[in-house]
């Protein structure tokens, strides 16, 4: 599993996280609107769960590709 991690760049990884993750950009990017959304108890329908999902994976793979590199190396 971490192999996985290891081979995708970590360009690719920011790069996807502020297109991807922050799209669309205006009027609020979706993942802070989700993430409120969550926080408030409001996230129930499937799509902005999925969306949730959509938005936050990119960190959350920069997340975990910046914490091994830092402990790994």
């Amino acid at each position: 599993m971490f192999e996985l991690l290891d081979r995708i760049p970590l360009a690719i990884l920011v790069l996807l996280s502020f297109t991807l993750g922050l799209a669309p950009f205006f009027p609020e990017p979706h993942l802070f609107e989700k993430l409120r959304m969550l926080a408030q108890a409001q996230l129930s329908r499937p799509i902005d769960i999925f969306d949730l999902f959509l938005h936050g994976t990119p960190w959350l793979l920069l997340a975990a590709k910046l914490v091994r590199m830092v402990v790994v190396r």
